[in-house]
């Protein structure tokens, strides 16, 4: 596999371009470029898809990854470190971190590491990982999904000025491809993609009712403020005959809703 430093080279070369060019787009020094290539020092992991997206080709492509093989390795990281992401998000980091070190600047692995950031602790490395994937990457499920977690650690951050302008970066869409999956095709690619759906669209229902409930209550509109918050405890009561589908999912709807219906119950008490 050719080394990272003469890839770049050759594909500055290819473009004809100069170190201080190639480093004025990335906000670097030649300097540092120069040791890239002369394979001295390696980038920064958050400027490799900068540099794939300078270059027009994927992350994949720089490294020279055989794209099928490292789409199943990069699945199979990502598996393992989804077990623990509630559980134990150090050692979901730590997997993903080793991701990185074989598969530098993999979209999928950074997105992926995104969830094992606290967003008020580690505000900064979360901002500068999300916008490196909105600006690179080629993946929207990746982008879009790194907007989303950019607007919310704005958001947590107290910096409300730049949570609408991050949020309208992302294109209203009123279905989802796993809905179509699950009414359009058949069998197992069908129950998958229903199940999935489910639970997101059981979150997302929940959140929604309690964000409606604490508005009606600030408008002082108590009565309508508790019918929602008693529809959002009784879609949580009901999803705790559900079963886990552990080929995909950690816990069930119930378990890991387990901080909305302590909210609930408090709301509700006021």
């Amino acid at each position: 596999m050719i080394k990272l430093g003469e890839k770049i080279k050759s594909l500055r070369r290819q473009k004809n371009i100069s170190q201080e060019v190639f480093a004025n787009y990335l906000g670097v020094s030649f300097q540092a470029v120069s040791k890239w290539e002369n394979g001295n020092t390696m980038p920064d992991v958050t400027l490799i898809p900068a540099i794939a997206a300078f270059f027009g080709i994927s992350t994949d492509e720089l490294f020279d990854f055989n794209l099928f093989e490292i789409e199943k390795q990069v699945d199979a990281i990502c598996r393992e470190a989804y077990q623990y992401c509630c559980s134990d998000k150090e050692r979901s980091e730590c997997i993903l971190r080793d991701g990185l070190q074989r598969f530098p600047g993999n979209d999928i692995i950074l997105n992926n590491l995104l969830y094992t950031l606290d967003p008020q602790t580690r505000a900064d490395e979360v901002i500068t990982l999300c916008k490196s994937l909105i600006e690179s990457t080629k993946d929207d499920s990746v982008k879009y999904d790194a907007c989303r977690i950019l607007a919310t650690c704005y958001k947590e951050n107290g910096q409300n000025d730049l949570v609408k302008p991050t949020l309208e970066l992302i294109p209203e869409i009123y279905f989802t491809k796993l809905g179509l999956v699950a009414s359009l095709l058949d069998g197992e690619d069908s129950y998958e993609a229903a199940q999935k759906q489910k639970n997101i669209s059981a979150e997302d229902l929940i959140n929604m009712l309690i964000v409606t409930g604490k508005y009606l209550r600030d408008k002082g509109e108590t009565e309508k403020a508790n019918s929602q918050f008693r529809i959002a405890k009784k879609v949580l009561d009901a999803f705790a005959d559900d079963f886990i589908e552990d080929r995909w999912f950690w816990a069930t709807v119930y378990e890991y809703t387990e901080d909305q219906r302590k909210e609930i119950e408090q709301l509700l008490c006021k």
